[in-house]
């Protein structure tokens, strides 16, 4: 099992920050070019001063080079692992196309750079790529269990997963795999009934692993309104009318003020945590940030 002393720093992993308050945490992306890379690594040292409980880094970008992953992976446990202000970084893996051998090489790469979090999805297979050894996200959890003694998250779909072919199907296996894990994220979403009903639902199936709200500033509305409908995501018509109509400002304008008031709605039903998808914008978080202002969340150790 990969384990052993930490490299840089120990520190608390996701499920211990969970249990001492609301969280706050931020997901970036490995962008194609060396730029854009440059960029989000700017834009993680940036967001670094608002005290996140954890960071995450998506699996490549759509899909691409899995490469990005591991390499931003690293540069950013640099700062947080080691940096002034220290929190965990929180890899996404994807198992599809994947064996077993390439999974455990990959979490040995993880565990030399200080991580001790991952969040386990099942991915999208591509055109002409093997499936691997791991058709679902509850195969690459078990796996992950056996190999190390990492906290694994998984993925929530406040609106019912895509593919699922009913909502007591979804409810009944979305309760199953947050039972293995140690935390649940979900994916973005507009209405804050969404998040209440799949709470309530996940209740009454006796469910009580913590799933954060993935909450997602509008900066880009033709990009996420492609990601939303992959995911079977409501798009708000007047919202996005509002940000189809508006110059570059009034957008960012738009989007912080809409994902402040769902925080704020999500705070006050219960929410366990907020995991803001940044898009590497770092204007937007902390827009939306400002607008909610002290109280909101703990502040980091």
């Amino acid at each position: 099992m990969l384990g052993g002393p930490i490299p840089f720093a120990c520190m608390a992993g996701v499920p211990e920050r969970l249990a001492a308050g609301r969280t706050l945490s931020f997901e970036y992306f490995p962008p194609a070019t060396l730029d854009s890379r440059q960029r989000a690594l700017q834009t993680a040292t940036r967001l670094a001063r608002r005290h996140p409980d954890f960071v995450s880094v998506t699996y490549g970008a759509g899909g691409g080079d899995r490469g990005r992953t591991r390499e931003m992976v690293a540069h950013i446990a640099l700062g947080h692992v080691s940096g002034r202000h220290r929190c965990p970084v929180v890899p996404h893996l994807t198992g599809v196309g994947h064996t077993r051998a390439e999974v455990r090489a990959l979490l040995s790469d993880h565990t030399e750079v200080g991580v001790r979090n991952l969040l386990a999805l099942a991915g999208d297979p591509r055109p002409g790529e093997p499936v691997g050894d791991f058709r679902y996200a509850a195969d690459l959890v078990e796996f992950v269990r056996s190999e190390t003694d990492f906290s694994i998250g998984v993925a929530a779909f406040p609106e019912l997963h895509p593919d699922s072919p009913d909502r007591r199907t979804d409810r009944r296996h979305l309760a199953a795999k947050l039972d293995m894990a140690d935390f649940g994220i979900t994916q973005f979403f507009f209405e804050p009934e969404h998040y209440r009903r799949m709470a309530d639902e996940l209740t009454d199936l006796g469910c009580t692993t913590p799933v954060l709200a993935g909450v997602m500033p509008v900066t880009n509305p033709q990009s996420v309104k492609r990601f939303a409908h992959m995911n079977g995501t409501h798009v708000p018509e007047d919202l996005w009318n509002r940000l189809e109509a508006a110059d570059t400002d009034e957008r960012l304008r738009i989007a912080c003020d809409q994902a402040a008031s769902l925080i704020s709605d999500l705070v006050d039903m219960g929410v366990p945590g907020v995991h803001l998808y940044s898009l590497n914008v770092p204007e937007a978080a902390e827009g939306v940030l400002d607008r909610l202002g002290d109280g909101y969340f703990r502040v980091a150790a």
